[in-house]
């Protein structure tokens, strides 16, 4: 990429993000950032509990990730955050204007399998669903290219790095 932009990866839980992220952040040749390092505690005890995160939740949540993508301005990173509704891409482009997003999408039957595979997440699988619905696509008004899951991690990635690139010329 000719710039050395900060790219939100988002998704639904189970696309990938965490195991995407940093392989392109290695691609890309810039730091990655776990958005799941952001979550206050009473989220995570709140999702590992089963119960939905609303809004209120969120907001601290997405304005840390936003500080740090914001920090990393001009430098570039790679920072995963599921970002799943309009209003939460908003607020995080309002703490850092140049982030691109690149939305990891894929069959709900393969999501739920990988999923089902994971060992040690706090997010189990039958919050899927809330994800599913709570979700709003990228808008064509949004920076960000959408990529599907299928195939391996590497398969992925390349697939990110060239529309990311496309995205830039």
């Amino acid at each position: 990429m000719s710039t050395p932009h900060v790219v939100v990866v988002m998704g639904v839980a189970g696309t990938g993000k965490t195991t995407i992220g940093p392989l392109l952040a290695a691609a890309l040749g810039v730091p990655y950032a776990e958005g799941d390092d952001f979550h206050p505690p009473a989220n995570i005890a709140k999702m590992s509990a089963g119960t939905p995160l609303e809004d209120d939740d969120r907001r601290p949540w997405l304005d840390a990730i936003g500080q740090w993508a914001h920090s990393r301005a001009g430098l570039g990173g790679v920072v995963s955050s599921s970002a799943l509704k309009r209003v939460y891409r908003d607020r995080l482009r309002a703490g850092a204007p140049g982030v691109v997003f690149l939305h990891l999408t894929g069959d709900r039957a393969l999501i739920e399998r990988r999923m089902a595979g994971r060992k040690g997440h706090f997010m189990p699988t039958a919050l899927l669903d809330s994800q599913f619905t709570t979700l709003q696509p990228l808008q064509e008004d949004e920076p960000g290219v959408a990529v599907d899951v299928s195939g391996t991690p590497e398969e992925i990635t390349d697939r990110a790095v060239a529309a990311l690139r496309r995205l830039d010329s």
